[in-house]
């Protein structure tokens, strides 16, 4: 039985690294183009670049992971060791550097590259951490509500206050020259991310702090690497929900990377007024992307008792009918419709924060599949899908709206931008998500572990589970 503090726990990971990945996926595209200098398609295809060779170190990571013995076992020690340096190398990241336009696109690519490889060295062990903290289904639906309750609260605070934060720690810059209103805004954005950085290590410490690991392998001996990269790729409900995860990803990396430039430049959020905040002003895109992280908790919430119901998958596939319909719609609003606009993004986002904990528990699925299929268990090398599929996600939905940007006409910074740009930057929220949304109903829609074949796996691993117990006591 997993106690409440530990669930608790176990969300902390997800809250921290979550706070990271939206601002990456919100603010990053913006970052690189209006604060740090580069043009809009080579940031697109920097990210696609490095996400590409990103994906295929999680699995690296998966494998290092699943021979790892320590006294606090396989996927915790890389919480306590990994916490700082991902921490710093966040901040690292957002720091602009006094060089030229090609010293800075080397400098964007190595610190890209590295912060991606500390958090798949992170997050993949964490993910898998899941698989080992309890062999129930049920138990594994609730640690992934907690994960994701945990992840959009990490976002939501992220979402709500980076913007206002790094106007903060920016100042006034009426007055100044554009050169030194930019390196005041530099110097704003980082130290926005410091202070976030600084509570992701906390939260990473409390997380491998709070949880345990308790599902052992039923073979003793570890098997080897080529047997488990084998049986991975014979595993098909893994490339099933590699594939819906990917698609999943384009959905919400498309919305959420174009979302402050559309507030900037379609609904001209500049010309209206604040919204405030303690001693803070908000802004319209901060909100609406804040209250869409507030939606992912119901989606959340709901998603386990519904899952739980009608099935994993029949609810993945609901959710992401739904999302399509509304996002198509969502192209007709126009700039003076914000309360549609914002209900809009509650429903949608909804439907999105029900999809990752299905995932979450879906992937653990496939690890007790395979353990079924082959008697090896490989936890850290299928959950490694999950960051994977994140990233390769991540990595075609930000490369295409920077590509999609350059195509449309965008200029950074520029007062005012032309109608086929402004009509691009509709399109990003509505069609062109509407496709990553569509295609990962496709590939869901071919997965195969029901809840009744799941029950049938879980009661048949227990059972070897308990006969091998008893042989090592009888030895």
């Amino acid at each position: 039985m997993v106690s409440l503090k530990e669930k608790i726990g176990y969300s902390f990971g997800d809250f921290s690294s979550s706070m990271f990945w939206k601002i990456f996926g919100a603010y990053l595209l913006v970052f690189y183009t209006d604060v740090f200098g580069l043009s809009p398609a080579a940031v697109g295809t920097m990210f696609l670049v490095t996400r590409v060779w990103d994906s295929f170190f999680d699995p690296i990571v998966g494998v290092v992971a699943d021979r790892t013995h320590t006294r606090w076992g396989k996927f915790r020690p890389y919480l306590l060791y990994l916490a700082l340096p991902f921490g710093f190398i966040g901040v690292l990241t957002f720091f602009t550097p006094p060089f030229g336009p090609t010293g800075k696109l080397i400098y964007a690519y190595i610190t890209y590259t590295l912060m991606m490889m500390i958090y798949s060295s992170i997050n993949v062990p964490y993910a898998s951490l899941l698989g080992v903290m309890s062999p129930e289904p049920k138990d594994r639906n609730i640690l992934a509500t907690f994960r994701m309750v945990g992840a959009y609260l990490g976002s939501f605070i992220a979402l709500l206050l980076f913007e206002p934060m790094a106007n903060a720690f920016t100042g006034n810059i009426t007055g100044l020259d554009p050169a030194a209103a930019q390196v005041a805004r530099q110097h704003g954005w980082m130290m926005s991310v410091g202070v976030i950085a600084i509570a992701c290590v906390v939260l990473f410490y409390g997380c491998f702090s709070f949880t345990r690991e308790r599902v052992k392998p039923i073979k003793e001996k570890q098997s080897s690497l080529g047997s488990d990269v084998k049986d991975l790729l014979h595993n098909s409900p893994w490339w099933i929900l590699l594939g819906a995860g990917i698609f999943t990803l384009v959905f919400n990396s498309v919305r959420d990377g174009a979302t402050v430039f559309y507030f900037k430049y379609y609904i001209s959020e500049d010309s209206l007024d604040k919204v405030p905040f303690f001693n803070m002003s908000l802004l319209l895109s901060g909100l609406y992307l804040a209250i869409g992280q507030l939606a992912n908790i119901v989606g959340v919430i709901a998603a386990a008792p519904l899952g739980n119901k009608i099935g994993k998958k029949n609810t993945f596939a609901l959710a992401m009918i739904i999302a399509t319909v509304l996002s198509v719609f969502f192209f007709w609003f126009g700039k003076d419709q914000l309360v549609l606009i914002f209900i809009f993004q509650i429903l949608i986002s909804i439907c999105a924060g029900s999809v990752f904990p299905l995932l979450w528990s879906m992937y653990a699925d496939c690890a007790d599949y395979s353990e079924l299929r082959t008697g090896n268990r490989a936890t850290g090398l299928v959950f490694s899908a999950s960051s994977m599929s994140q990233k390769f996600g991540w990595a075609i939905g930000t490369a295409v709206t920077g590509w999609l940007l350059s195509f449309f006409g965008y200029v950074p910074n520029a007062p005012q931008q032309t109608d086929f740009a402004i009509r691009g930057l509709r399109m990003f929220l509505s069609f062109i998500p509407a496709i990553g949304a569509v295609l990962s109903l496709l590939f869901v829609l071919f997965y195969p572990l029901s809840g009744k074949k799941m029950k049938e796996i879980t009661a048949e691993l227990n059972m070897r589970r308990e006969v091998a117990g008893s042989n090592k006591t009888e030895n």
